[in-house]
């Protein structure tokens, strides 16, 4: 099972951490690829909810003044993934971009994703369909990167954070162990990394810190994949890090653009993102890459083809 074949596509991408060459199996994680969805939650929008606080004023004001024009314009540009969390751990995604806020008027401690508006789900039921999938799949690994955490107090924090030790319990791998290879998360039967991008996760050595995300603002594809080389160029962090092939719309775009949406942006422009995908490298060298994330991610070959640049890291192994 070990020296499977992870190319083909036959195979469960459900298991595919499971399958790849032993001789990986002893490389720290940041130095395999690993694919991931950016901004993971946005397929269960809630257009009822209210805005974010943090969202532009002119926003709230034509909210105010044509919602029947300004919420499906929200929908349609802020929903970057159709697929539920558990469908997307089957289809082999391991890296997840968690935004976390509370909405400012609401008595209770329930927290939601947001982008734009909040989700329909909430971020611990969401979870504990995590833990779920993870008990069905001992050796896949996951990282939830939790960040923005608009509304919550330290009371909502120290809440969130004691919800996540004490659900994954002893399947956290914490900061402090090294190296966080595949052999020893299934020796000591850890499955988790959760980055906590908030000075609350402080003093909590069951989570990281943010893990840096590569990310251009660009609509344009052509200025997404110059940025991410750019930034190859300067070199890769010691640890892990994530190359975003996300596009990235401003007012002027959404206003001269009234027919398409992120999604028929993005699904134009995906062979020109996995093209590029299949010439990258993982591995510890200075333009070498480790999570890639992506949009839509269950529309295209993108898991595969980022899967299957393990197989370069493989076959240098051998040399």
């Amino acid at each position: 099972m070990g020296d499977a074949n992870i190319s083909n596509k036959q195979q469960d991408p459900a298991d595919w951490m499971s399958q790849l060459p032993e001789r990986l199996w002893d490389e720290p994680l940041y130095n395999l690829a690993l694919p991931g969805s950016h901004d993971t939650m946005t397929y269960c929008l809630d257009l009822n909810s209210p805005l974010l606080v943090s969202n532009p004023l002119v926003l709230k004001v034509l909210d105010r003044l044509i919602p029947c024009i300004v919420r499906p314009c929200l929908y349609k540009w802020g929903t970057t993934q159709v697929q539920k969390i558990c469908t997307q751990l089957d289809v082999g995604i391991r890296y997840f971009d968690l935004r976390i806020a509370h909405k400012k008027h609401d008595v209770t401690s329930a927290l939601y994703f947001a982008h734009g508006v909040y989700t329909l789900l909430t971020v611990k039921d969401t979870l504990r369909d995590v833990a779920k999938w993870l008990n069905s799949h001992p050796k896949e690994v996951v990282i939830l990167a939790c960040s923005m955490f608009e509304g919550l107090n330290t009371d909502l924090h120290q809440d969130i954070i004691l919800f996540l030790k004490n659900l994954f319990g002893s399947k956290i791998f914490p900061r402090s162990e090294e190296p966080a290879t595949l052999r020893m998360f299934w020796k000591l039967g850890y499955q988790v990394i959760i980055s906590y991008d908030d000075s609350a996760a402080s003093g909590h050595e069951e989570l990281w810190p943010q893990i840096p995300y590569w990310w251009a603002d660009q609509i344009d594809p052509r200025e997404v994949l110059s940025y991410l080389e750019k930034q190859k160029q300067s070199g890769r962090p010691e640890g892990f890090f994530v190359a975003g092939l996300n596009l990235t719309e401003d007012t002027q775009y959404v206003l001269t653009h009234p027919c398409q949406s992120i999604k028929t942006v993005t699904l134009h422009n995906y062979q020109m993102f996995l093209d590029w995908v299949e010439k990258q490298f993982p591995g510890p060298g200075r333009t070498c890459l480790n999570i890639i994330c992506g949009d839509f991610v269950g529309n295209s070959d993108f898991v595969f083809t980022v899967i299957d640049l393990n197989n370069k890291l493989a076959e240098g192994l051998t040399l």
